[in-house]
Parts: C-alpha cells; sequence; structure tokens
C-alpha cells in the first residue's frame, strides 16, 4: 500500500508536532511549483512533467514508487547524466563536484540548474521524512 506524503505523512507529522506539518507541506508545494516556463531557450513552457519525473525519480532512487505514475516518464525526459547527477546529490551529496554539475543540461542557465537542486534535495527530505513516519 502507498504511504504517502499528502495521505499519511502530513497528518501524522501534524499529530505528533502541530503545525510542522503545514510548514513542511507549504516548503514542499513552493519548491514543487516553482517555475518560470521556460526551458534553456525556450519560452512559455509547462515544466510540470519534468518536475514531477525529477521529484518521482528521487523517490525512486530512495525505494518509494507510486503505482498511477508512470515511469517511463522518468526515462523519456531525464538524460543520463542528470540522473546520475541527481542521484549522486541526493545519495553521495560529498561526491559532487563541480565537473558533475557542468555535465548535464550543458545549454541551459545556472537559475534552472539551481531548482533541480532545490526539487531534489526538497524531495530528498520528503522521502526521509516518509521512511521516518
Amino acid at each position: 500500500q502507498d504511504y504517502t506524503w499528502e495521505d499519511h505523512g502530513y497528518s501524522l507529522i501534524n499529530r505528533l508536532y502541530p503545525d510542522v506539518g503545514q510548514l513542511l507541506d507549504e516548503k514542499f508545494q513552493v519548491v514543487y511549483n516553482l517555475t518560470y516556463n521556460t526551458i534553456a531557450m525556450h519560452c512559455g513552457v509547462d515544466t510540470s512533467v519534468l518536475r514531477r519525473a525529477i521529484w518521482n525519480y528521487v523517490h525512486c532512487v530512495f525505494g518509494i514508487r507510486y503505482d498511477d505514475y508512470d515511469y517511463g516518464e522518468v526515462n523519456q525526459l531525464l538524460e543520463r547524466n542528470l540522473k546520475v547527477y541527481i542521484k549522486t546529490v541526493a545519495c553521495y551529496p560529498e561526491r559532487t563536484t563541480k565537473q558533475i554539475y557542468a555535465q548535464f543540461w550543458r545549454h541551459f542557465k545556472h537559475s534552472e540548474k539551481v531548482h533541480i537542486n532545490l526539487l531534489l534535495l526538497e524531495a530528498r527530505m520528503q522521502a526521509a521524512l516518509l521512511y521516518a513516519l
């Protein structure tokens, strides 16, 4: 059975620490919904599918999988270098180097790469909280 933040984690943490669940949920939502609607030089792009793929890939790395998500999207949207970067930052942050950072999305702005970092770190935190709860 799925154990998700929305259905279980949020309410459990609110019972243990009142108001903390709301603060964490707002933090996750702000980062998850953050977008300029641009990808590299393309404007007006709906990035929600990409953001969802990154979030779910991080959860997948930590063994959390959702039955209602098509993980084929992850393979279509995330190139190998990006997957390597995500796994390195999420699992082995001490091994993260400037070279690994430079190898993914070479034509993208640094602000977009920073957003990837924010997404993967918040997804990692949520995955850790799900395990802890």
